[in-house]
């Protein structure tokens, strides 16, 4: 069974109604990133970004996986599929999506401030200051700071690297280090982009150009890809 390698960012998760960092009505245009996804903002007022991701969760709460999500999840009746995402919604396990690796973290789950292992999934959207995690400190969101590491990163690498085939969806491109993830894609690998605003990295030689919307352009590159296993 073929390896499909998949990274996702915020381009298909935007047509299920979440906003964005990046697009030009994206939350930057209201809120400096500084003040909101930092660890230095998180010492600076807490409150504030409490606030922030509390906003960011409820929405997640009230919408659903688009077409894209499902097709994805669609994919594994055929091949063994990696969902590398750059978002930190819950859109892909929704849809029936079984390996997803979140690289920026989960909006659903908090942690200890002292403890980053101790993590626990929250079942309703808002998080106050005052509230501790099992060692009595204080909860914040499981999120993947500007300026913090990225864990999953190295795992991600791996994945792209075994992948038959990478599939990038919805991703500008501009975020390191996961935008650096197509270095790793072994050179007869095929690469299909999919962003209606994507352009090819000149060093990649072997990817197609998909200008459309996620919900659009991927349930029918993966009904081509069952139907090509089904036909081979």
């Amino acid at each position: 069974m073929k390896r499909i390698a998949v990274l996702t960012g915020a381009g298909i998760s935007a047509e299920s109604g979440i906003s964005t960092f990046r697009d030009h009505n994206g939350l930057w245009r209201t809120h400096r990133f500084e003040d909101l996804a930092t660890p230095e903002a998180w010492q600076r007022n807490p409150q504030l970004v409490l606030e922030f991701y509390n906003v960011r969760r409820k929405q997640l709460f009230e919408v659903e996986p688009n077409q894209a999500h499902f097709a994805l999840a669609e994919l594994e009746k055929q091949f063994q599929v990696d969902v590398i995402t750059q978002n930190v919604d819950d859109l892909h396990e929704r849809a029936g999506s079984t390996k997803v690796l979140h690289l920026h973290g989960e909006l659903k789950k908090v942690r200890s401030t002292e403890n980053p292992e101790l993590i626990t999934e929250m079942k309703h959207w808002e998080l106050k200051w005052g509230d501790k995690a099992a060692d009595g400190h204080q909860l914040r969101p499981h999120i993947v700071w500007f300026g913090e590491a990225v864990p999953n990163i190295s795992p991600a690498v791996q994945l792209v690297k075994k992948a038959d085939l990478f599939l990038v969806i919805g991703t500008s491109l501009q975020v390191y280090p996961a935008a650096g993830l197509l270095d790793y894609a072994p050179y007869s690998t095929p690469v299909y982009l999919v962003d209606p605003q994507a352009s090819a990295p000149n060093h990649i030689k072997n990817i197609k150009i998909f200008r459309e919307k996620a919900s659009t352009a991927v349930p029918e590159i993966v009904a081509q890809l069952i139907q090509s296993s089904l036909n081979s």
